[in-house]
């Protein structure tokens, strides 16, 4: 048969969601001599690499299946583009360790690109409880972010008109909006296959997960300086002037303070105590009720203003961009 695809597959650390995805690679419906798996281990973990080589002994029932590992620089999109290059395939396909393609995944992001496409997305589940916590909640947005390579299909062709990944994105954040967004620029045709599916389930975090997040914002700035018209379309419109008005009451508060401005103080306190309050209530909103998710509720609303004005800065520092 003809390789129609390659799937590649990044992962770091994580045997045990690696086993549960490539279970569903595996199990795909279309014919195992139309497509490949390509494992790039971005961490050289010998548990990894034994999942993987579990599979590839499966010869006779499953596709074929390749580990390659990331020496040097390390990343997402380092990984992935180890992964495209290696493949054999005319079409890659991207998904992550932590996701679970349905059975028809590939069969119906093949049939997205019969039209002639340079690169198509699918469509994320995002499996939710009944009272997520913030932390969930933000991270099942994902359903709706559009083009993302944990469910994306590419021209061999048209990764290599763009060059690959920008591998500048250290992180699994923005990278997959950099890729579409080049795709766009250079007039390459992208479509939704939105009969792609592929479960994304949660997993544990610890406390303060959103306080840690913050740092991925550096790279909005990078991806602001590459496509500005393109971001401000669709990322974000405007900056965020509320953390900004936060941050600016905070200092004022604390400076009044230190000057002996009591006035001064209790106002731009008031102030900033009112915008915070705003904060925390519109995060606790729909969310658990626990009384330690609130209190995590409570102290996060605080901190991340000023946390992602600090990245904000450092991104448009880093990447030498007049981004806010």
């Amino acid at each position: 048969m003809t390789l129609r695809v390659s799937v590649v597959v990044p992962t770091y650390r994580r045997p045990f969601l690696l086993d549960r995805c490539l279970r569903a690679l595996v199990g795909q419906d279309l014919p195992r001599g139309e497509y490949e798996i390509v494992v790039v281990d971005d961490a050289n973990d010998a548990k990894t690499r034994e999942v993987v080589e579990d599979y590839g002994r499966e010869g006779d029932i499953a596709p074929p299946i390749r580990y390659e590992c990331v020496t040097g620089r390390h990343g997402p999109a380092i990984a992935r583009n180890r992964g495209w290059r290696a493949a054999r395939a005319p079409i890659v396909s991207f998904t992550d360790d932590d996701c679970v393609p349905q059975s028809d995944w590939l069969r119906h992001g093949l049939l997205a690109l019969d039209g002639g496409a340079a690169a198509a997305w699918g469509r994320i589940r995002v499996p939710l409880p009944p009272e997520p916590t913030d932390y969930e909640r933000d991270a099942a947005r994902l359903a709706d972010a559009g083009f993302v390579t944990a469910n994306c299909f590419c021209r061999r062709e048209a990764l290599q008109a763009v060059g690959g990944l920008d591998e500048r994105f250290t992180a699994a954040f923005r990278e997959d909006s950099d890729l579409y967004f080049s795709l766009l620029e250079r007039g390459l045709p992208v479509v939704h296959a939105p009969r792609a599916i592929v479960v994304h389930p949660l997993r544990p975090a610890g406390w303060g997960e959103s306080l840690r997040q913050q740092r991925k914002i550096l790279f909005d700035a990078l991806l602001y300086k590459k496509h500005p018209a393109l971001y401000r379309a669709r990322i974000r419109r405007t900056p965020r002037w509320d953390y900004y008005g936060i941050v600016a009451l905070l200092g004022l508060a604390l400076g009044g303070a230190a000057a002996g401005a009591t006035g001064v103080a209790l106002g731009a306190g008031a102030g900033w105590a009112g915008m915070t309050a705003q904060l925390f209530a519109t995060r606790l909103a729909g969310t658990r009720r626990s009384p330690a998710h609130v209190a995590e509720m409570a102290l996060t609303s605080a901190l991340i203003p000023p946390l992602a004005v600090y990245w904000r800065l450092v991104g448009a520092v880093r990447f030498r961009t007049a981004f806010f």
